[in-house]
């Protein structure tokens, strides 16, 4: 039948739900209705953070800043550092003044050795910008913070310009411009604030100034006798000091000018610690600086001490623990005097000019007033005042920065003089980053847009490379700019890297310029037509201004064209390099230009002849011969 009793029922059930029988021996768990379910993946920065808390309370367990630092470089990412301090900080501010100092601590000793200056700003910054949330739960948060950062400047790990730059990545509202504000006028104006910041939390350096003074001394002395550089750097690590640094730098050198036979001794040392990162840059030159202040005074007990000192000014720089941009004022001879003095007066004469030119714009009248000064052995200077001063202006300097190069390179500077001035630029890093608080990324930018405007060639990195010491500031920058300049489509995203492009599409941008010359053909007014070409925002395509305006000059034989090119010229808007790169796009489409306008090659030669006697290219400027 048809499912009746005694039956087996339809062939086909169909009103029957079939259940499965995990104690059936003929079971198979494959026939259990399931559900995929998408496991979230984790990003290496969700990972990065989960390690972290480990290693803080770990850290807090034990205070052994040795093993946190080496857990923080096997976790890797040295890009996300910027978490840890920001980690460190906020757990520490809901605890006792005990983990307070710690951190402090923990950051001045990894600073430079596996905590970069980069990553430790971009974490007090991501602090100033969560401090509102923080306060929900931590009442006295803004305080603590300011605290954290006043303490950071004291120990040299934040540069005191970082007060001011960290403002502009905040809003009105933000209570990290309370934090800011407190830690500059209640902190860091205090009297004697150094040493009340050192103590505030309760730190091991309960000691007066001159107790620290001859704690150094003793050291200085032991280290004489026993001549063990790792015992002298770690009983200098052990009085943390950072900050005061710059005593140990000047008692050190006044020992080694004191007795001759020490100062092999002395020089080893100092070299050591800089290279360790021990004492800083800066503490470094700031140390030699005050001697410079009490030569006149040591030179009554040593006769020498003027030659002495600049025997070893000379040694450290050469051997790259003293900043090369140090100057020994007052050590030297006459002429070294004389010509300091030249070098303090093109250094002014330098500033005056770049200052007018981020007023004007003109870059020819810029150009000549470099060669009316006629001191071609300082270009390199000026390169590095150049791109010091635009570094800490807004992004419309930096681009005009960029564009005077690149006019100065085909003009004026010769390659060795570009080299040289990046070489400056790089070897002052760490000393730049204390005032300017991007500094390494700006210098990187700056080192790869040489390269896309031709400026540097690939080559001239590797050979600045080879002068800078491998792990300095400097050559860390010079790895990010080759990243940046090596990347794809790296030329356009440098180009507008401060602006100077709009993100058109390089068609719309072709289709817009054509629209602005015939707009200017039909009997526009020249002032206008310069307006819409500096108001395009691509100074690094007007080249094809300059192409599209000749071949129109060709077609239409407007020589109102001409005079546009010229008043472009005059005022800075299209350089010299955009116009020598219009005129050879010209040049090398000659062929083609010529089955429609037969006398394209005279005209062009016209132009040429034109350009060169205004100024517009340079005179080795050829003409391909006709194939």
């Amino acid at each position: 039948g048809a499912g009746g009793k005694g039956t087996w029922g339809r062939l086909i059930d169909a009103d029957t739900a079939t259940f499965l029988d995990r104690n059936d021996p003929n079971y198979d768990s494959d026939e259990e209705p399931y559900e995929l379910i998408e496991a979230p993946a984790t990003t290496p920065l969700e990972d990065y953070k989960k390690s972290l808390v480990t290693i803080i309370e770990e850290y807090f367990s034990t205070g052994d800043v040795k093993q946190t630092g080496s857990d923080l470089k096997e976790l890797g990412y040295d890009d996300f550092h910027r978490y840890f301090v920001k980690k460190l900080v906020s757990m520490a501010m809901d605890r006792h003044d005990k983990e307070k100092e710690m951190v402090s601590v923990l950051l001045s000793s990894l600073y430079g050795d596996g905590l970069s200056s980069t990553q430790i700003k971009l974490g007090f910054v991501m602090l100033l910008q969560a401090v509102d949330d923080l306060a929900v739960d931590i009442p006295d948060a803004v305080d603590v913070l300011a605290l954290f950062i006043a303490r950071a400047v004291v120990d040299d790990i934040l540069p005191p310009a970082f007060l001011n730059k960290a403002k502009g990545s905040l809003t009105e509202s933000s209570k990290g411009l309370q934090v800011l504000q407190i830690a500059a006028k209640s902190y860091l104006s205090a009297p004697h604030h150094a040493e009340l910041l050192e103590r505030r939390w309760g730190g091991s350096t309960h000691i007066t100034v001159e107790e620290v003074k001859r704690r150094i001394t003793d050291l200085l002395k032991e280290y004489i006798k026993n001549g063990d550089t790792a015992e002298a750097c770690r009983c200098i690590r052990e009085l943390a000091v950072p900050f005061f640094h710059h005593e140990v730098v000047k008692r050190a050198v006044t020992l080694g000018m004191e007795s001759p036979a020490a100062e092999t001794l002395i020089v080893k040392l100092l070299k050591e610690a800089s290279e360790e990162g021990l004492i800083s840059s800066s503490q470094m030159v700031k140390g030699f600086s005050r001697i410079v202040e009490s030569l006149d005074d040591l030179s009554l007990d040593i006769p020498s001490a003027k030659s002495q000192f600049q025997t070893l000014v000379s040694k450290a720089v050469s051997e790259g623990w003293l900043d090369s941009s140090y100057e020994s004022s007052g050590a030297n001879g006459s002429v070294q005097d004389d010509d300091h003095e030249k070098l303090r007066r093109y250094k002014k004469e330098a500033v005056s000019m770049i200052h007018e030119y981020f007023l004007s714009d003109d870059i020819p009248e810029l150009i000549r007033t470099l060669k009316e000064l006629g001191l071609p052995e300082y270009n390199p200077v000026f390169i590095k005042k150049l791109i010091t001063i635009a570094m800490d202006r807004k992004n419309r300097e930096k681009e005009m920065a960029s564009v005077l190069l690149s006019s100065l390179s085909m003009e004026l500077f010769s390659s060795e003089d570009i080299v040289k001035g990046y070489i400056m630029l790089l070897e002052s890093a760490e000393d730049t980053a204390l005032d300017i608080l991007d500094a390494s990324d700006e210098l990187g930018l700056f080192l790869a847009r040489a390269v896309i405007d031709d400026v540097l060639a690939p080559l001239n990195l590797d050979e600045i490379g080879s002068i800078l010491p491998p792990k300095c500031s400097g050559a860390e920058t010079l790895n990010m700019a080759r990243s940046l300049a090596s990347a794809r489509h790296a030329g356009e995203r440098l180009l507008r890297c401060w602006g100077g492009g709009t993100g058109w599409a390089v068609e719309d941008a072709k289709d817009k310029i054509t629209k602005l010359l015939e707009e200017y053909e039909s009997g526009g007014d020249v002032g206008e037509a310069c307006k819409c070409i500096r108001e395009m925002g691509m100074p690094f395509f007007n080249h094809e201004v300059v192409k599209k305006a000749l071949v129109m000059a060709m077609e239409k034989k407007k020589e109102c064209m001409l005079a546009l090119l010229h008043e472009c010229f005059g005022e800075g808007i299209i350089t010299i390099n955009q116009m020598t790169k219009g005129f050879s796009r010209v040049r090398d489409g000659l062929d083609d230009l010529a089955l429609d306008i037969p006398d394209a090659r005279e005209k062009f030669l016209s132009y040429v002849e034109h350009g060169k006697k205004n100024g517009w290219l340079v005179p080795s400027f050829g003409v391909a011969a006709s194939t």
